[in-house]
């Protein structure tokens, strides 16, 4: 059991606490922390900062790492991928990455930012949040298909091309305030399951979304 003087568990115990600081800088100020502010607000010298981190890339994919399990954590607690039907397992998920969005905005631009405007060539891009998700996604969905020995190819594409289409619309949302988080998670809801469905069809599975995933498979095992 890790205890205060085990080294690993000490760094990790600090690297979170960066991650921390980092959140809240981000939450507070906008997208555009320094990695001064970020210590500063961790109550640590930007030397003991880098201690811990290799560079501004490996602090950025830890935070992109800490939404990525928030997301996850949420999409799958207090419900079963067998019992539930198809379209409520679906909103429920994208109810819980809107949540975690919804409560650090600043956090999600940050990464989107971070990626895509990087103007120092030796900062490596961060960990692609919707790669993470989608990876993991695409392992439930494919132990899925392969209970009822269905063809799994291409299921990692879609399911990379699902959170890619949550992820690119969550900029539109946040960009228009009139939109509030239920009619997202409505429109990005009803556009995913557009998606795997005819996905899930060109495989010659007819799936209905309101139907336990349980009865489909018996349906198809039978």
């Amino acid at each position: 059991m890790p205890t205060s003087r085990d080294p690993e568990a000490r760094r990790t115990r600090a690297r979170e606490e960066f991650v921390d600081a980092a959140y809240r800088v981000i939450d507070a100020h906008g997208p555009n922390p320094s990695m001064n502010d970020i210590a500063r607000e961790a109550g640590a010298t930007k030397p003991r900062l880098y201690r811990q981190f290799a560079d501004k890339a490996d602090l950025y994919s830890a935070v992109a790492q800490r939404m990525a399990d928030e997301v996850y954590s949420l999409a799958v607690s207090d419900f079963n991928f067998l019992l539930d039907a198809p379209v409520s397992a679906l909103r429920h998920a994208i109810t819980g990455y809107a949540d975690v969005v919804a409560r650090h905005p600043n956090v999600f631009r940050f990464l989107a930012q971070s990626r895509s405007t990087s103007e120092d060539s030796t900062v490596a891009p961060p960990l692609d949040i919707g790669r993470d998700i989608a990876t993991r996604f695409s392992s439930v969905a494919a132990s899925i298909l392969k209970s009822v020995d269905a063809d799994t190819a291409g299921i990692d594409y879609a399911c990379r091309a699902a959170v890619g289409a949550v992820l690119a619309a969550t900029d539109l949302w946040l960009d228009d305030p009139t939109l509030e988080a239920a009619d997202f998670v409505d429109q990005i809801s009803a556009l995913v399951w557009g998606l795997l469905d005819a996905f899930l069809r060109r495989k010659e599975i007819d799936l209905d979304g309101n139907d336990p995933i349980f009865m489909t498979l018996a349906r198809l095992k039978g």
